[in-house]
Parts: C-alpha cells; sequence; structure tokens
C-alpha cells in the first residue's frame, strides 16, 4: 500500500537504546521500500543536547551498525543520504511541559512549511514510568489534535500514539494507565505494541490453523495433551537491570508474548486474519484463562543476577519461571498450558510445542531461535499504525486479562522460594 498523507513521526527517547537498535534501521528499510508517505518528517525528542546534524550521524550509524555495506552500494547509499534529509531533532525533557510546547511549535513549522495539516505518529521509547507523565504533557501541549498549534486544518489528519510494552508494572497501573489513554485518546488510535504479535512466525500459526480448516476437527481437548509455550533466553538483563529488577521474567514476557501466543493457539476461528474479530477471538481466550496451582510453580534467579548494574542487591526478582494455565471452555477444558521462561539459559529459542494423544500429531512452532532471521517485527508495527491496522496491536480488554492472570499468579507464589541456577544451564529443575 503506497501512502499519500504527509506524516510527522515523533520519537520520544529518541537517543536510547530502542532507537538506536531498533527504530532507526526499520524505518530506513520502510522508506528504502517505498513504505513511507513522499512527504514525511521524523523528529527526534530527547534530553540529550544535540543539533539536527548530530541526531542525523546518530541515526546514520545506528544504520551501518546494523547493515555495514548500505553505505556504498550504490541505490541504497542514497536511499541513505535521502532518508537522513528527513529527520530533525527537538531537545526537550519528558517531564518538561514547557518543552511539549516547543515541541508543538516546531510540528507547526513543519506543517506551515508544507502549506498541510500532517498525520502525527508520537512513539513512546521511554521507560513506562513516563508513559503517564508524557501523555498528559502531550495533551496540555495541545498535540492530541491533528493539526499542530497555528495551522489550518486542510484535510482530515489523525494523531495517534504507539507505545511500547510493558503496559503497566500491575493491573491497577495498566488501569490506571488506560483510564488516562482513554481521556486523551479515542481507542481507534492507540497502537500497544507487542513485537511477537508482528512475528511473521506467530501470524504463520494462525494460517496454519485456519487456512483449510483441516485442524478444527482435532484441535481440542479429545486429542490434544498438553501445549507448552517455552521461551528460552540466552543473554543476561545487562543494561535493562532498573527495568528489569521492577518487573522480572514473568511481566517481562509473560505477560504479553507468551499469553498471546496462548491466545493464537487457543482462540476460536474469527473468520478474518484482521481487525476486531481477531481481537475478540484473543480476548475471549485470555479471559477464560487462569492460573493452575496444584500443577506446580517455578520461580528462580541465575547466579550473579544481584550483581548485574542497577539490581538490588537484595532482590527476589524472578528471571525464570515455570506455571501452568488452564483455558477453562469446551474446547481446552483439562489441557495444561505450560508456561517456561528464562534469562542466562544455555539456549535462545522461543517455539510453541503441541502434544497429542496420538504423539505422531504433535507440531512445533518455532517463533524465533539463536538465528539471524530477515523479517523485523518492528518494521511491520510502525507500518501498520501508520496505514491504520491494529490487528497485531493489544486492546484495553486483552491487556486487563492478561493483567488478571499475572497477578493471580503473583499472589499465589509468594511463598514459593527462589531458586538459584547457573548461567549457562537449561534453568531450574528441567525434566
Amino acid at each position: 500500500m503506497v501512502m499519500q498523507s504527509p506524516l510527522t513521526l515523533v520519537v520520544f527517547g529518541a537517543t536510547g537504546d530502542l532507537y538506536h537498535n531498533k527504530l532507526a534501521f526499520a524505518l530506513f528499510n520502510l522508506f528504502s521500500l517505498g513504505m513511507l508517505p513522499e512527504h514525511f518528517g521524523i523528529i527526534g525528542f530527547s534530553r540529550r543536547s544535540l543539533s539536527n546534524e548530530d541526531f542525523q550521524e546518530f541515526t546514520k550509524e545506528a544504520i551501518l551498525k546494523k547493515n555495514p555495506d548500505v553505505e556504498n552500494s550504490g541505490t541504497a547509499g542514497k536511499d541513505l543520504a535521502g532518508f537522513l534529509s528527513h529527520l530533525k531533532y527537538v531537545q526537550g525533557d519528558l517531564e518538561n511541559l514547557e518543552d511539549f510546547i516547543s515541541l508543538g511549535k516546531e510540528l507547526a513549522a513543519y506543517d506551515e512549511k508544507k502549506g498541510i495539516c500532517t498525520d502525527k505518529l508520537f512513539y513512546l521509547s521511554t521507560p513506562p514510568i513516563l508513559y503517564a507523565t508524557i501523555f498528559k504533557n502531550i495533551s496540555l501541549a495541545g498535540l492530541t489534535i491533528p493539526c499542530a498549534p497555528g495551522v489550518e486544518d486542510r484535510v482530515k489528519a489523525w494523531t495517534r500514539v504507539l507505545v511500547e510494552k510493558p503496559f503497566g508494572k500491575n493491573i491497577l497501573d495498566a488501569e490506571n494507565l488506560d483510564q488516562l489513554l482513554g481521556e486523551l485518546f479515542d481507542e481507534s488510535q492507540i497502537f500497544r505494541i507487542d513485537h511477537y504479535l508482528a512475528k511473521e512466525a506467530l501470524q504463520n500459526i494462525l494460517s496454519f490453523r485456519f487456512s483449510e480448516g483441516t485442524l478444527e476437527p482435532v484441535w481440542n481437548n479429545r486429542n490434544i495433551e498438553k501445549v507448552r509455550i517455552i521461551f528460552h533466553e540466552e543473554n543476561l538483563v545487562g543494561k535493562r537491570g532498573a527495568l528489569y529488577d521492577g518487573l522480572g521474567a514473568l511481566r517481562d514476557v509473560g505477560q504479553n508474548h507468551m499469553l498471546q501466543m496462548l491466545a493464537l493457539v487457543a482462540m476460536e476461528n474469527p473468520g478474518t486474519v484482521s481487525g476486531s474479530l481477531v481481537h475478540k477471538a484473543r480476548t475471549a481466550v485470555l479471559q477464560k484463562t487462569s492460573l493452575v496451582v496444584d500443577r506446580g510453580i517455578v520461580r528462580g534467579q541465575y547466579e550473579g543476577y544481584l550483581e548485574e548494574p542497577n539490581v538490588n542487591p537484595e532482590s527476589k526478582i524472578e528471571t525464570f519461571f515455570r506455571i501452568s494455565l488452564e483455558v477453562d471452555n469446551e474446547r481446552w477444558k483439562g489441557v495444561p498450558f505450560e508456561f517456561e521462561a528464562g534469562k542466562g539459559l544455555n539456549e535462545a529459542q522461543v517455539k510453541v510445542e503441541v502434544y497429542f494423544k496420538d504423539n505422531s500429531k504433535n507440531h512445533t512452532f518455532l517463533i524465533s531461535a539463536n538465528k539471524k532471521v530477515p523479517y523485523d517485527a518492528h518494521e511491520k508495527v510502525l507500518y501498520d499504525c501508520i496505514v491504520g491496522d491494529q490487528t497485531v496491536f493489544t486492546t484495553t480488554a486483552e491487556i486487563m486479562a492478561e493483567w488478571k492472570i499475572i497477578t493471580d499468579t503473583i499472589e499465589a507464589w509468594q511463598s514459593v522460594p527462589l531458586t538459584i541456577y547457573k548461567k549457562g544451564s537449561a534453568g531450574v529443575d528441567i525434566c
């Protein structure tokens, strides 16, 4: 789809790791593929003191880090120079309203230069603790309206907000954030990111299940013994110590990625693989999902975690967990959905394993492994947000259902001891 409406993308926290490691390259690829509008601008907003040229160089370094051959490869080299020319930088404190007002003036100047009201996309590439403040400042500075202040509304434009996970730290936090978002934006403007929903392998689960309909007669508790959802990581917390120590593995990957994987495996056929029907089907499953305590709970922490930068030396946060869930509906009642996730393990692999009672039919959906894959989920979430397709994003109802499961789990495992496991091992008590 070729987009015609001019676009202004504002990246809050543009000097951070997410922009440098992921977003810059994803945006460049979309530009190179002709998947951005002809008239677009990217504004980096962050506290660091940078000129436009500095930010362009910062972005260039990020792109070349991903693909060093871009600059010297003919057309791609020209694309890089062309892409960088669309970048500007606004220095600002995310907690300072006056800086958001200054941003509004910059947006107005861009619109005035183009002579049209551009679509506005705000990407929160920031720590979640700043979400509420940013939402409020966007609103108070008048940025929630499609046109920047002072520019005539000559065309029908939109304003959208892209929010990175985790959306809240607990169910109350999520509810408060959602209430605030609801006061500022319509649900159609809110795009809550779960990158795993955008992965091609996950989308293939839907195609595998529903394209021919041959699986439906056996995709149930009469034929399936159990489902395992695995999220193994080799890497340690690294620079994420301060953020991770306030979350732990369950909130970091269980509350979003793994529960969404469960929803795709267990959902009823929505009749279409796009739009609100998919959201409803995923939500229906999540609302019927609960923890099964008597199947056991395991919590672990890798040896040396307490010495990681910005980690509380007395932290009881888990870096590994194993729990069992059940979907209480006619199709799945009695089938255990076993979740296992951890950091610092001996392999990096994310997969869904479906075990049939007739084991000759067993299936494994490999979502990602310790290898390079050509598909980039960040490109898809950016593109889908720009074109307004919310299929691979999560809704309020899904997030609240997920947090209900996670809250019950956290309450249930308070008495479960934290087991220390060695880095580079298979984790805790792997059978």
